[in-house]
């Protein structure tokens, strides 16, 4: 689900956030397309890469003849996505969440349906991508990519023997080498994981717990991260991390020459969907439906795939043999297990939406373990 911010896509969020006035205004004749996704989240022209946002720019004048001009900005987690969107300062036309929050936003009446007949390219999502728990009517999401989450270890300052479990990131061996996940669900994921405990059950002991293990990890940790994650261990300031499988291979392009960054998944572990969708608040409906459709082009969609190294439900992508090239075997066994069954795993293992109690409790644990 995530990508770092350079110090470049940093001064660009915050300058668009001082012009970011509303969802769909624009001024003349130029229409505004306001869109939030998670940081470096999509091919944007770097190293080579296609910028999937001037391409659609320009693909919209010259197919309309009208300009648009998309303000694109970032978000980090899916609770900070949400605490945004919640607080009405800014509205948005398209948003990107994860499943768990998507269901969310719909329980919230905070999502508009789509209209399919704007998106067209929904035809290349895959049938296993269709009817799952979060949107079990396909009305209100597009799957944009999924994953799951592994532990990402640098092997110059690990021992191999330690490598296959969540047990490594408790391991007092590596103390002040450990990050973990600064957001709730994905921390208590960890412990949850591994220690057999359902990511959804409604016990407030099991959660209760869980806060019990992430206590006895925090001596342990270096650091709780999310975007911060890459720079820590491309660095080697960090050795053992839990991420999204697709961000390891961004860290992988960029790590230091003392460092060895491999990757595995421990079982059990989180399978997500990220999807695009539409908040409620949008002003131009069609035009978002209109860039939805355009991101599930082959060319803007294996774009995002190459550049963000992310698992696609898009038929047009992984069905592309210079897509599947690109990437090489390594990341394609990787990011496409070879007979894995995603719907059977996700159904069985992904985060679910809790009850507001639900919430309210575990943002307490949460919030008793970062005060601690």
């Amino acid at each position: 689900m995530k990508k770092k911010l350079t110090a470049l896509a940093l001064a660009l969020v915050l300058t668009l956030s001082l012009c970011l006035t509303g969802c769909g205004g624009g001024g003349g004749d130029t229409l505004t397309l306001n869109v939030y996704n998670w940081g470096e989240y999509i091919s944007d022209g770097s190293d080579g890469s296609l910028d999937t946002i001037e391409a659609f720019e320009t693909w919209y004048e010259e197919t309309y003849g009208q300009k648009v001009n998309v303000n694109y900005t970032t978000f980090a987690s899916n609770e900070d996505m949400y605490a945004k969107l919640k607080s009405g300062a800014v509205s948005y036309d398209v948003i990107i969440p994860s499943d768990y929050m998507i269901a969310r936003l719909v329980e919230e009446d905070m999502l508009l349906p789509l209209n399919f007949d704007n998106i067209p390219n929904y035809q290349y999502i895959a049938d296993e991508f269709r009817g799952l728990y979060y949107d079990p009517d396909d009305q209100y999401s597009v799957p944009y990519t999924y994953g799951v989450v592994g532990i990402i270890y640098d092997a110059n300052q690990v021992d191999e023997a330690d490598v296959g479990s969540w047990d490594l990131m408790w391991n007092e061996k590596y103390s002040g080498k450990i990050l973990q996940f600064n957001n709730s669900r994905d921390a208590f994921g960890t412990a949850m994981y591994r220690l057999g405990i359902d990511v959804n059950t409604t016990d407030t002991a099991q959660w209760d717990q869980a806060l019990d293990s992430l206590l006895e990890q925090r001596p342990l940790v270096n650091s709780y991260v999310m975007d911060e994650i890459f720079n820590k261990l491309e660095s080697g300031e960090a050795a053992i991390g839990a991420y999204y499988a697709g961000d390891y291979f961004t860290m992988v392009d960029a790590q230091a020459d003392n460092v060895d960054l491999q990757f595995y998944y421990p079982e059990p572990t989180n399978y997500f969907v990220d999807a695009m969708c539409i908040p409620t608040g949008c002003q131009n409906q069609e035009l978002a439906e209109i860039f939805i459709n355009y991101m599930l082009s082959e060319e803007a969609a294996v774009a995002n795939a190459e550049y963000i190294y992310y698992a696609s439900p898009n038929s047009l992508v992984y069905d592309n043999e210079t897509y599947q090239e690109d990437m090489g075997e390594e990341a394609m066994a990787i990011l496409y297990p070879e007979g894995e069954d995603f719907a059977t795993a996700y159904n069985q293992l992904a985060y679910r939406n809790l009850s507001n109690d639900m919430l309210d409790y575990v943002n307490t644990l949460w919030e008793n373990l970062k005060i601690n």
